[in-house]
This record gives structure tokens, sequence and C-alpha cells, in this order.
């Protein structure tokens, strides 16, 4: 999914990367504010305004985050450390906003969804784990129907269309458990499928 967006979207995002490049701008520091801005959307929906928390997410911080690599390939700026900082500040991300969204749920005393919310971020957690953990060992683990940008379309569109439609955001919650949860499977069974004649 994240490649085939990455192609549909690039001629829309080179405008916005020659621009931010020419302003200067860091790589790591449009990480960071892109972090911050989801840090601030999760606050949003803790709040119980689930909408201002899509607004910001999808409107703000997915257009930032899409941005930082491309920048860096721009100025000549890529790194290790950016690259890490990159990829645990999206975990992060996910965090601030599942957390906020458990906090939702807790201050209406649905502790089921609270559970359910627990299970997806351990869910998504897991998709990025066991291709981090794959990649570790030397291979190529990009496989799985649920990716990155998968779970932050399904979260866009729970959060947004909360206003007309508030048991979306119950709905959204338990697709992202099971989704995520079957991606991580389905890495763990390709990298098993993988490595049966080792030890």
């Amino acid at each position: 999914m994240e490649d085939w967006a990455r192609k549909r979207l690039s001629p829309l995002l080179e405008p916005l990367i020659d621009l931010a490049a020419r302003a200067g701008l860091s790589p790591n520091a449009l990480t960071l504010a892109g972090f911050g801005l989801n840090a601030l959307a999760g606050l949003f929906i803790a709040l119980g305004w689930p909408f201002w928390g899509g607004v910001v997410m999808a409107g703000l911080a997915m257009p930032l985050d899409a941005l930082d690599g491309g920048v860096a390939r721009k100025l000549g700026r890529q790194s290790a450390f950016g690259a890490f900082l990159d990829s645990t500040l999206d975990r992060c991300a996910e965090g601030a906003l599942l957390a906020g969204l458990g906090y939702a749920f807790a201050l209406r005393g649905d502790a089921l969804s609270v559970a359910g919310t627990f299970l997806a971020l351990v869910g998504s957690f897991m998709v990025s784990y066991t291709r981090a953990r794959a990649e570790g060992l030397g291979l190529d683990c990009r496989v799985g129907v649920f990716s990155r940008l998968g779970r932050f379309v399904l979260l866009a569109a729970g959060l947004l269309s909360s206003p007309l439609w508030p048991a979306s955001l119950v709905v959204m919650v338990w697709a992202l458990a099971l989704l995520t949860s079957f991606t991580a499977l389905e890495r763990v069974l390709f990298v098993y499928y993988l490595t049966r004649g080792t030890r």
C-alpha cells in the first residue's frame, strides 16, 4: 500500500518538498514537528474532540510525515540517525493517538473499547516490530495487508466521520485490532517459511 501511495502522491508532494528544501527546513525538524502534531491530535481525542484530532492528524501531521524523507534526499542529508528518529517517532505518534482514544473511551466507561484500543496498540507495534526484527536477520519483510499507512488512513477515517457516525470510533478501533494482528501473523508466517531450512 505504501509503495502504491508513494508512486501516486509523489507528483503532488514534489512541489512541497522543493519549497521546504529551499526554505532550508531540517528533515529531522519536520519529523519532530510531525510527531508534535500527532501528539496534539492525541490530546484533542482524549479531551473528547476526535474530529479535530482527525483534522490535525490528517491535515497537518500526515503531510509533514510525507515530506521529511523527500527533503532529506533533496538536500543530500539522509542519515542513519534520521531514519532511526523517523521510525521511532512514528511508533510514538501511533502510541499518542491510540492513548488519547483509549483515555476517551475510559472517560465514557467503555471498558470493552479500552481493551480494543490496547489490542490495536499492541498489534500496531507488532506489525512494525516483526518487520524490523526480520530486517535485522537480513530478510525483506514488507508483506501484509495492513501497513502503517493503512493504519493512519483508518484512524483518520474514523476520527473525521465521528460527528456524523459516533460509533465510527468503536468500529475503527476493533478494525485496527483485528487487521494489525492479522498482518503481524502474516509476517510471522512469512519469516517462518523463509527460514524453514535454517536453525
